[in-house]
């Protein structure tokens, strides 16, 4: 397949990892960067078929042996002729291996060095162990997801590991490459969860600056506290979501509820109505199912939509219409994304198995055959 893409050209190296890391670099190869994940040998990366793992879409795949020193060495000679590198780890461990900014600059001065972790390469929690979960503890954004008077819930791992960690670790190595394009310099991007998810919180220290926040959840706007901005069940056990938060909005909203002459309706930014006006969606809301809900908002501004899961998603006329998921090598997954009029991205390939193109990515590098033979079939190569 031929490479399309803004970003053809680029080529990054990937230490392999999970989460995050290997979501920055599908988003990094769907748009044509040459994503170049390095495995260890035999290992089998990620869970289940390595041929199912979407997020290492778009990739070829070199085994080394990180802890020896001609596979150290051999890391070394790709990242001299590369723009970027991702690595997980730990604080320090890329540096005990040798392989750390300072190694890597050594050799490429241009080169982006993206580190991806949940606490940042400094601070007290550098190197604890964490999960998304912890990450969005933390950062203040978890307690602030749920429903009022119950436990917080756990908006699945959106939040921290892609939404904080990936986007910012793209975003700042997307910076640092056009910073290198103009002064020839290269730098370390240190992407911590805590901190992408403390920036994504931004719009609620903005809404408390103006006392239009409480910390308490389910009592605020955009939180489920306002009954018209929140999911209901329907008639069927299923669930519709509304949002209608402009006055136009929500006057269309009320008249397809045909509860316009409900005086709890009047003033929809009157806190003290809002009991009342939730028991009134609630019941009417549950006359009727989901799929006759769709049909009464259809073409409205009314911010209605149904809540799909997964599997209904992709089948929704819209998400059809605009190709949001597309088929390729035999799975059924999220086309890439955002979309660019003149240098589209697309699946770049199949997901690889652990060193798979290990002999034809080395001969790009400049390796010898013999070289290449010990590479792929080391005896002693461990110091």
């Amino acid at each position: 397949m031929k490479v399309m893409g803004a970003l053809k050209g680029i080529t990054i190296v990937e230490i392999a990892g999970i989460g995050p890391g290997p979501f920055a670099a599908m988003l990094l190869a769907d748009q044509g960067a040459r994503v170049i994940r390095v495995d260890r040998p035999g290992a089998s990366q990620g869970i289940g078929n390595p041929r199912h793992d979407i997020l290492n879409r778009g990739r070829q795949s070199v085994a080394l042996d990180l802890k020896s020193q001609a596979g150290r060495k051999a890391l070394l000679q790709i990242v001299a002729q590369s723009d970027g590198l991702i690595e997980g780890f730990r604080p320090g461990v890329m540096e005990r291996m040798g392989l750390g900014p300072d190694d890597c600059l050594k050799v490429n001065p241009r080169l982006v060095y993206g580190r991806m972790t949940g606490w940042g390469q400094s601070g007290p929690l550098a190197q604890r162990a964490g999960h998304d979960i912890n990450y969005i503890a933390l950062s203040g954004a978890l307690a602030a997801i749920g429903n009022a008077g119950q436990k917080p819930a756990i908006p699945l791992n959106l939040v921290g590991d892609f939404g904080g960690g990936a986007l910012y670790l793209v975003f700042g190595m997307l910076c640092a490459l056009l910073s290198a394009r103009t002064t020839g310099q290269g730098q370390v991007v240190d992407a911590a969860m805590v901190d992408g998810v403390a920036s994504l919180m931004s719009i609620v220290y903005r809404l408390d600056a103006d006392g239009l926040w409480q910390s308490q959840r389910g009592a605020n706007l955009l939180d489920g506290g306002a009954p018209f901005y929140d999911v209901y069940e329907t008639s069927d056990g299923k669930y519709v979501s509304l949002g209608p938060l402009e006055p136009q909005f929500f006057a269309d909203f009320v008249k397809r509820m045909g509860l316009q002459d409900n005086p709890a309706f009047a003033q929809p930014f009157n806190m003290k109505q809002w009991p009342a006006m939730r028991a009134a969606i609630t019941q009417r809301i549950a006359e009727k199912s989901r799929d006759a809900w769709c049909a009464i908002f259809e073409g409205s501004d009314a911010c209605f939509t149904p809540v799909l899961d997964y599997k209904e998603a992709p089948d929704h006329p819209h998400m059809m219409a605009r190709e949001t998921f597309i088929e390729q090598d035999g799975l059924h997954q999220p086309a890439p994304a955002p979309r660019l009029s003149k240098t589209p991205g697309r699946v770049q390939g199949p997901p690889p198995l652990p060193g798979e193109q290990s002999a034809d990515i080395l001969a790009t590098f400049g390796f010898s055959d013999a070289e290449i033979a010990q590479l792929i079939n080391p005896r002693d190569n461990k110091e």
